[in-house]
């Protein structure tokens, strides 16, 4: 493993992927060597291990594999990756979705960003579709998602506009460690409650900055359904309580 591979992590988490994972692309990210890689195998029900498994197998150097014994949830999966990497001594360390909604060439421009700003602890994808990207979202998901993004936002006390993007890289130390050394209370709006731990633990404001993606595309499949997004904006008022009671 070169020192660049060895300082930055990409954390997967996978739950039921089978049919989805796309394993000539996740192997030619590995291959590269630009990135190491940590699927997180969140107690899957299908062959989701045994795939995840010839990815590692096939690039054993760059690939890692952890198996959560049962469901957990992505927050506590992303969770347990990233306080792996981190305890590993990586310097950069991020997560994204195992159905490459974001493709690994902006997975790597996030890195690269947060590399060239060392006041920065994180560095978050953005979804913003305007003239030169190719943001490929359904309508009703892009609505949907304002309507979450303005809540969440209002909750962080921050004007940020996309929490939910699946892909966001760190800079490990203090901060982070302490961010992630207690499990999310919340299971549906995990992000946002990592981004007010990182805010409420930071003496400064310029912490975390918005990258908007060149690309994203929708991938069909996905496990976040209408009822998953009533349950994440009842999160977003438990981790808004809770960040007005530690005041």
């Amino acid at each position: 493993m070169t020192k660049k591979t060895s300082q930055r992590t990409l954390i997967v988490p996978c739950y039921n992927e089978a049919l989805r994972l796309d394993t000539g692309a996740w192997t030619a990210v590995a291959k590269a060597g630009l990135l190491r890689l940590i699927f997180v195998d969140d107690g899957s029900s299908d062959a989701t291990f045994e795939v995840l498994g010839a990815i590692e197998r096939s690039a054993p150097e760059a690939v890692r594999v952890v198996r959560l014994p049962k469901n957990v949830g992505k927050g506590e999966a992303v969770r347990v990756g990233l306080t792996a990497a981190m305890n590993a001594g990586d310097e950069l360390v991020g997560y994204a979705d195992a159905d490459l909604a974001t493709p690994p060439e902006e997975v790597l421009r996030l890195f690269e960003a947060l590399a060239e700003a060392p006041h920065l602890v994180a560095v978050i994808g953005s979804r913003i579709n305007y003239l030169g990207t190719n943001i490929r979202r359904r309508p009703s998901r892009h609505y949907l998602g304002r309507v979450f993004a303005t809540a969440a936002a209002t909750a962080l006390g921050r004007e940020i506009y996309d929490t939910q993007c699946g892909a966001k890289v760190f800079r490990t130390g203090p901060l982070l460690a302490a961010a992630l050394s207690l499990p999310f209370v919340s299971r549906w709006a995990f992000d946002v409650e990592l981004l007010g731990r990182i805010f409420d633990g930071s003496p400064t404001r310029a912490t975390v900055a918005e990258l908007p993606l060149r690309t994203w595309t929708h991938v069909g499949g996905s496990k976040l359904h209408p009822i998953a997004m009533v349950k994440a904006t009842t999160d977003l008022v438990r981790i808004a309580l809770r960040r007005r009671i530690k005041r």
